[in-house]
């Protein structure tokens, strides 16, 4: 089995729980990725913390890399210009190359000009910052993470932990991913965006969540569950249930609901001989091109192409 080879780029002001991630989550996936870990001049670089860190390569090891990641920096650090050492280390990068950025660092590849093109997040308290930067690049700042094409970027510390999950998903299937978050004890997929984090008032207390629901629901995806139902359940009325639900999770009750059968039909197209009708029925779509239509919009792949593709990986 040959091993992708992951560059990890560490730069000034690198906040070094972000820095240990792709070694830790892409590290315990049965060996198909080879991290390791660069400087823009293979000299020792300050941390956020109060200490430095030495890596093993410079910036020639990115010549080598499938993926390169971009790690987060204090953004009391994060310069206007790009100073020329990185600028030259991120040119090296292979045009064909993945890359992907954790938090801050999508300002650095925003600054190389890499997000070019390219839809973006990054952590929700410097959204306004970033569009001020880069008018030019769609920013949004409501997700965990933004796949486009060979760009990832992720929002603020543990979206980082998402977005290379999403990594190994896209690349080897949902099995290794989940069992990857397993041994890293961290959950497989979360629910939502940023909007569930960002600062906002305190409900009063005494005030029901949606978390209870959200477990039923996901005990009944093959029925047809509408909102009515949800609120229900919840003991709320409509507009309160939806208000609720989104602020927690930072989604609609519909967008949470397919996003959980789109999750749902992806592990039994891995894992399962059903039918694509019968995992339709399933998950809770109302036919087979329903799937097909909401799996395309996601993925964009159909449900037999992503059957072959991760059957084949997961062999």
């Amino acid at each position: 089995m040959k091993s992708e080879r992951v560059v990890v780029l560490a730069l000034d002001g690198v906040y070094p729980f972000e820095l240990g991630m792709p070694s830790r989550i892409l590290g315990a996936a049965d060996g198909h990725y080879d991290v390791v870990t660069c400087t823009v001049d293979g000299r020792p670089v300050r941390t956020s913390a109060d200490f430095t860190v030495t890596a093993d390569h410079g910036p020639e090891v990115l010549d080598t890399a499938d993926t390169v990641v971009v790690t987060a920096i204090d953004p009391a650090r994060l310069p206007l210009e790009l100073p020329e050492a990185t600028r030259a280390a991120l040119a090296r990068i292979r045009p064909d190359a993945r890359i992907v950025s954790i938090c801050t660092g999508a300002f650095v590849l925003a600054a190389a000009g890499l997000l070019d093109g390219h839809r973006a997040t990054t952590h929700w308290q410097l959204a306004d910052r970033f569009r001020r930067r880069y008018p030019h690049i769609p920013l949004d700042p409501d997700v965990l993470f933004v796949a486009d094409g060979r760009v990832l970027t992720s929002a603020g510390a543990a979206s980082g932990v998402d977005v290379l999950l999403h990594v190994i998903r896209e690349d080897h299937g949902t099995r290794l991913a989940n069992a990857v978050a397993r041994r890293c004890v961290v959950p497989p997929f979360r629910d939502g965006g940023q909007a569930q984090y960002i600062e906002q008032p305190v409900p009063e207390s005494g005030a029901n969540g949606t978390s209870a629901t959200r477990a039923w629901a996901l005990e009944h995806l093959d029925e047809p569950l509408s909102l009515a139902d949800l609120a229900a359940h919840a003991r709320m009325s409509l507009r309160t249930f939806a208000r609720r639900f989104h602020d927690e999770v930072g989604l609609s009750p519909g967008r949470w609901l397919i996003q959980q059968r789109v999750a749902r039909a992806r592990h039994l197209l891995e894992t399962s001989d059903l039918t694509v009708d019968q995992i339709a029925g399933a998950v809770g779509f109302a036919t087979g091109a329903s799937l097909r239509q909401h799996l395309h919009a996601t993925i964009g792949v159909s449900p037999q192409t992503y059957r072959r593709t991760f059957r084949a990986a997961a062999r």
